[in-house]
């Protein structure tokens, strides 16, 4: 395996925490560590950089919010077998609530996350105050599938410089603007001992089994299981959730509220943060208040020794 050097710059995480099977899982937080808990799980590709600026928004407006890399992603460890299922990506959640002290969180996931999420809860394995899915639900567009995999897959010798990797995201995300600098691509990029620069993932996360029909099943059934009060947030420009599959959602799960960014693609907290930040805080202002009835009872556990079932890697 080639080695990777990470870049000057690339922020430092905040906390490591222990994962499943004895990863280190590297994350940040925002603000009072005893205010309602947020945990937010990023997208495939992504890192908990995404969540920066919803992550300060929280933490000024009251809540405990705490970012992690996924497996295989960022500063958190690759995983030894190459394993990066949804199941496996639940019991990282569960070691990462455990390691916060077994709090009921609110979930908030977007893509990947949003499906590790709804399978934590809709399955039972989490019991969450509140769940926020982000641009994700069990019908998706096969056009932003496809989208979404041939930017993973892009170069994956590697780039001859960040001015390369700085076009490759433009190429994916036309409708923000190029930064002036590059200095923030530091952190989605190592330095490979070939010289040239590398996605931050672990090429293998994008190597397994896709069941779209299985992924589908699996996830209604979840949807139709929720408990807790429920957020449905969609890029109004999404190419991965469109309207029809975010009115799919509302009628497997009833109760659930919806909001349609304007403006935002599928990247929402990333290309309208203002709007996405107030609308989750306003959400949780109303069904987990911060200094409200109290949130964080005891996180009922599952079972010592109960694994994952599948290891599927589900797509986003």
């Amino acid at each position: 395996m080639t080695a990777f050097t990470r870049l000057p710059g690339t922020p430092d995480p905040m906390h490591y925490w222990p994962g499943y099977g004895g990863i280190r899982i590297a994350g940040d937080s925002w603000g009072d560590p005893g205010g309602p808990l947020v945990l937010l799980q990023h997208g495939g590709g992504q890192t908990r950089h995404a969540w920066k600026g919803a992550g300060e928004t929280l933490g000024a407006a009251g809540y405990h919010a705490v970012a992690f890399d996924a497996r295989g992603h960022g500063d958190t460890d690759w995983a030894p077998d190459g394993q990066y299922g949804q199941d496996v990506m639940v019991r990282d959640l569960e070691c990462v609530i455990a390691a916060l002290g077994d709090r009921r969180p609110v979930l908030v996931g977007a893509s990947m996350g949003g499906g590790t999420s709804l399978v934590a809860v809709g399955e039972k394995h989490v019991d969450a105050t509140a769940l926020v899915l982000v641009d994700i639900a069990p019908r998706i567009e096969m056009e932003g599938v496809d989208n979404i995999k041939a930017f993973m897959t892009l170069k994956p010798d590697g780039f001859d410089s960040l001015e390369d990797v700085a076009a490759a995201i433009q190429t994916y995300q036309p409708h923000r603007k190029r930064p002036r600098t590059l200095d923030g691509l530091a952190k989605n990029v190592r330095l490979g001992g070939d010289g040239r620069y590398h996605w931050h993932w672990d090429p293998r996360f994008r190597i397994g089994t896709r069941n779209l029909v299985h992924r589908t099943a699996r996830l209604e059934t979840c949807a139709t299981n929720l408990d807790p009060p429920t957020l449905l947030v969609r890029g109004g420009m999404s190419d991965l959730l469109s309207e029809e599959g975010a009115q799919a959602f509302l009628a497997l799960c009833p109760h659930a509220e919806y909001v349609s960014v304007t403006g935002a693609g599928h990247m929402v907290a990333g290309d309208r943060n203002d709007v996405f930040a107030t609308s989750v805080i306003e959400f949780l202002g109303r069904v987990v208040p911060v200094g409200g009835e109290p949130v964080n009872p005891p996180h009922p556990t599952r079972p010592a020794g109960e694994g994952p079932q599948q290891d599927i890697i589900d797509v986003p």
